[in-house]
């Protein structure tokens, strides 16, 4: 009976030292994160622990900031239709001056230009008596190309949109690598303070790759409806214009 307590208690001795160091070691754990989260870390600080990845990921915002800025001024009805082009051209084409209209468009950078140019351009070839059916679809065509051109141009910020957050699953990955590669290095030893440089690095890409994604992909949905608006903008200048030249076929 007295071996028995005394077997009991050692049992029930070591029972409590285990509880009592891993009590310690959760104080530890539980002090350094409350630690971290309290800690303010800097933007510096912030990209140093994203790693090798946080380069590209920085690249590609600088690149959705400039892709925003330049459809904004890019994609406006002032830059792709002017009014003030539209009714001089308007008015030289009611005035049978094909030249003087043909010479305007080719001095705009305007879409509304370069798709009355060729039209003006078979006009004057036939005489000012043009075919009205192969005036549309010359016209159609490079509509076409114009709005296609508008479209396309907006797909960039979709394929930063894609990007990014791949590039932040790629860091996820890595990330982990580091983190269980501390663990089979240092099976014994490890402690979960040893991984937190790869769970910082996983989280801190990804959080990165999402932070981009969202303005281009919003950007994209943006400048992709205002891009259809303007040609159906572009398609109605365009049939105006193309009714002052079927006029001249009338006496």
């Amino acid at each position: 009976m007295t071996k028995k307590t005394t077997m009991m208690t050692a049992l029930a001795a070591i029972a409590l030292s285990a509880a009592a160091q891993s009590s310690n070691e959760f104080q530890q754990v539980a002090s350094g994160i409350a630690g971290g989260v309290t800690h303010d870390f800097s933007l510096q600080e912030v990209f140093h622990k994203g790693g090798a990845l946080m380069y590209p990921i920085s690249a590609l915002s600088i690149l959705t900031l400039a892709f925003i800025i330049y459809f904004a001024w890019v994609l406006r009805g002032e830059q792709l239709i002017p009014a003030r082009f539209v009714t001089g051209l308007q008015a030289l084409l009611r005035e049978r001056k094909l030249s003087e209209a043909r010479a305007m468009c080719h001095t705009s950078t305007s879409a509304i230009a370069s798709v009355m140019e060729p039209v003006i351009e078979y006009a004057l070839r036939c005489g000012g008596k043009p075919d009205p059916a192969l005036l549309r679809e010359i016209a159609e065509g490079e509509g076409a190309r114009q709005a296609t051109l508008m479209q396309n141009q907006t797909m960039y910020l979709q394929d930063i949109g894609v990007i990014s957050p791949m590039l932040g699953l790629l860091g996820t990955v890595w990330g982990m690598l580091k983190a269980f590669n501390a663990v089979s290095m240092d099976s014994v030893g490890a402690r979960p303070l040893q991984l937190a440089g790869g769970v910082s690095l996983s989280l801190i890409t990804t959080a990165g790759g999402i932070a981009v994604a969202i303005p281009a992909m919003f950007g994209y949905f943006f400048f992709r409806n205002r891009a259809s608006r303007l040609v159906a903008e572009l398609e109605i200048a365009s049939a105006k214009l193309l009714l002052e030249i079927s006029h001249q076929n009338k006496p």
